[in-house]
């Protein structure tokens, strides 16, 4: 199988002891492409340090995580905002909106959405959209800022059917991870009813390990469980879940040629 993997940490400091015994775990499993997904300031040298290690295969987003939008979110998009007009990045990411962890700063979590949204548009960018426990708010803000030129994924979608078709209708991609290998998780009775032309995979990594690796760390390599247990509930094989969720994320991120 050739997957790629279209959100993975893989900068972390988790990986910071076997960094290169699990780089090549992740190119024997099949993995082909690790899109890295930026978190805050603090994250971007680590993130970059990973591409020049591995270039073309380990590709930076730019962004400003909703969890990390403090008192000080201004300073940090400004930060954002000079990186992604000095040099090219594939997508506007990790953006959006958390209710999960602290809904002290929501209303500036959704002020720094849409000032990055705006980026995204005047960059032509694809954007990749952290909706935790907001979904439905995620969505109102799509649609508000949606002008016909708007695309991305929804990370890690954990949502129902109704949300899974407002986002399609919407333009954008579910990005689809190992919560779909959990009993509990709810994509087995969301999957069977979506086509996979509308669906990327990811892992998230280091976190939401896959079963049967649930609650350990988790790795690009386990991609292969994940386009398993997808193939199992949409009844396509996991080599054509793989070839078709590939060529959605080339068609999605926008190829560059940078010179590290």
């Amino acid at each position: 199988m050739n997957l790629i993997d279209t959100h993975a940490h893989i900068y972390s400091r988790k990986f910071e002891s076997d960094k290169d015994a699990v780089m090549q775990e992740i190119r024997e499993a099949g993995v082909e492409r690790i899109y890295m997904p930026n978190i805050d300031v603090e994250s971007i040298d680590e993130m970059l340090e990973m591409e020049k290690s591995y270039p073309g295969f380990c590709i930076p987003m730019m962004g400003l995580h909703p969890c990390d939008v403090k008192e000080d979110f201004e300073a940090q998009l400004e930060v954002m905002k000079d990186w992604l007009w000095k040099r090219p990045f594939a997508a506007v990411g990790e953006i959006g909106l958390d209710l999960y962890w602290d809904k002290t700063f929501f209303e500036e979590q959704k002020q720094a959405l849409r000032e990055q949204i705006t980026w995204a548009k005047s960059l032509n960018l694809p954007i990749v959209l952290h909706c935790r426990d907001s979904m439905d708010e995620t969505i109102a803000i799509v649609r508000e800022m949606q002008d016909g030129n708007l695309k991305g994924i929804f990370h890690c979608f954990t949502g129902n059917l109704d949300q899974a078709q407002q986002i399609i209708e919407l333009g954008f991609l579910l990005g689809i991870g190992g919560v779909v290998t959990y009993k509990n998780g709810g994509l087995d009775q969301v999957l069977p009813h979506l086509k996979l032309k509308n669906l990327v995979l990811e892992t998230d990594a280091p976190y939401l390990a896959p079963v049967p690796f649930r609650g350990k760390r988790n790795t690009p390599a386990y991609l292969p469980y994940i386009a398993e247990r997808v193939g199992d509930l949409m009844k396509i094989s996991s080599s054509e879940v793989a070839r078709v969720t590939k060529e959605n994320a080339l068609a999605l991120f926008k190829e560059f040629d940078y010179e590290l």
